[in-house]
């Protein structure tokens, strides 16, 4: 893929997109959804149906700068221990309210450090988890693992409640630029927990890495990346570093003026797709890679892909409840997010209910578009027969909206008498399209930059 000057004339390089891991996204949701509206999606779900459940601990020994997720630092057990507990007293309320039946098809811990929690803890929330509902025939259980905060007995602790999943952030390999970011991780370490994961039967390892830090060059990137292939992930996730130091305070820590200009950004994600492509890895979306035996390409080849707040997943089911603090949680209705702090959170789970704050309750024309800008972040293209097949939209008004972005885009979204295609050469401007879709006003100051 090369720079073609209409990515410039269109304004890749100066815009600011939402991600799309959601529509709306969380800036739109309201306090119009509450704990009624979440308790009440829950009695809903299907008998005997499978949901995905994701688990957020939000505390880590050390806050890397690059960082603009909802984390706080901490030296002590206590605020950890003190946590759990709440977490399993949220999975006891869940429990109350989970219809018969459920199983779990998708498990996720993320953060934060979920590694941060003890053998013992990770023993007992696993066990709250499963008294609740328990894995389904081959589901999926993954954890976020940081290499600087894991060791032998976690790792067995993690296996023995059947983990087969493992995700590593690696960011960058580069020692200057991990000081700069504040994430000083070698690539030795790196290698062995890779490989004791794997000594544990766990099947399947994805990693993280970032293009756009400050400092990186083509060839520096390219030296991370190669080393990150010796690991043979199972997928990558390869995300744009968003620099947002008027929304996280930390990043303030990172200067400026060592950050790569929008061009230069585009440049590092094609030396490093290129390095994934050479080495047998399928593209995924805009920013994922993965073996081509692995359920993320399967599920492109098959047109199952899906995208939600972990980002690209063959997961499927309709619902995925979140729980801890500033957890969402996504429902056939809508989205319901808990409040954010996590002093709030375990008040309100002491008091024997739930702490959901806000969200957004589907109506009009939000699932229409949710689909259409789902579809071109998964497949780059809008089948016109799926929406009337699913959607209650006339014929007229699916095309008005095609024609609406057809007109904006010209030649770098095509219309065709299947619906839209996004060219390859277009594809750096997916979220742009995508925006084109979105009925929200996104003020710029809230999204990262689009490329």
């Amino acid at each position: 893929m090369t720079h073609d000057p209409q990515l410039a004339r269109l304004g890749l390089f100066d815009a600011r997109v939402p991600r799309y891991t959601s529509y709306p996204t969380a800036p739109h949701f309201g306090t119009d959804v509450g704990v009624r509206h979440f308790a009440h999606w829950i009695t809903e779900i299907p008998e005997s149906s499978e949901i995905s459940l994701y688990l957020h601990v939000p505390f880590c020994r050390r806050l890397c700068w690059f960082c603009a997720c909802r984390t706080q630092g901490t030296t002590s057990d206590a605020p950890v221990i003190a946590y759990v507990e709440t977490l399993k007293a949220e999975l006891a309320i869940l429990k109350d309210h989970l219809p018969r039946g459920v199983r779990l098809g998708r498990l996720h811990w993320g953060g934060g450090t979920p590694t941060l929690l003890s053998p013992d803890q990770m023993l007992a929330l696993a066990q709250a988890v499963f008294d609740v509902a328990p894995m389904a025939r081959n589901g999926e259980f993954s954890v976020e693992i940081d290499p600087n905060e894991i060791d032998d007995p976690r790792l067995d602790a993690l296996a023995s409640i059947g983990m087969n999943r493992a995700s590593i952030g690696v960011q960058d390999f580069d020692p200057l630029i991990q000081k700069t970011i504040g994430r000083e991780q070698s690539y030795a370490l790196t290698r062995d927990v890779a490989e004791r994961i794997r000594a544990r039967g766990v099947a399947s390892l994805n990693a993280d890495i970032l293009y756009g830090l400050p400092h990186q060059t083509g060839p520096r990137i390219a030296d991370s990346v190669q080393k990150l292939l010796t690991l043979s992930p199972d997928r990558v996730a390869l995300y744009g570093y968003a620099h947002v130091p008027w929304m996280s305070r930390r990043q303030q820590m990172i200067p400026s003026d060592a950050m790569p200009t929008p061009e230069e950004r585009l440049g590092l994600f094609e030396t490093a797709r290129q390095l994934f492509i050479w080495d047998g890895y399928e593209d995924i979306g805009i920013d994922h890679f993965a073996k081509p035996e692995d359920g993320l390409a399967r599920a492109r080849r098959e047109g199952r892909l899906k995208r939600n707040f972990q980002g690209y997943t063959d997961d499927t089911s309709p619902v995925l409840i979140g729980l801890g603090a500033s957890s969402i949680s996504r429902f056939p209705q809508g989205y319901a997010q808990n409040v954010s702090g996590t002093a709030d959170h375990a008040k309100a789970i002491r008091a024997g209910r739930f702490s959901t704050h806000r969200g957004h309750r589907f109506t009009g024309e939000d699932t229409l578009r949710a689909r259409i800008i789902e579809a071109l972040m998964c497949d780059f293209a809008v089948s016109r027969a799926e929406l009337l097949a699913s959607f209650d939209a006339s014929p007229q008004r699916v095309e008005a909206l095609f024609q609406k972005a057809v007109a904006e885009f010209g030649d770098m979204l095509k219309g065709t008498s299947e619906g839209l295609f996004i060219p390859e050469r277009a594809r750096p401007l997916t979220r742009m399209i995508a925006r084109a879709f979105d009925a929200h006003d996104s003020a710029q100051a809230r999204h990262s930059s689009a490329v």
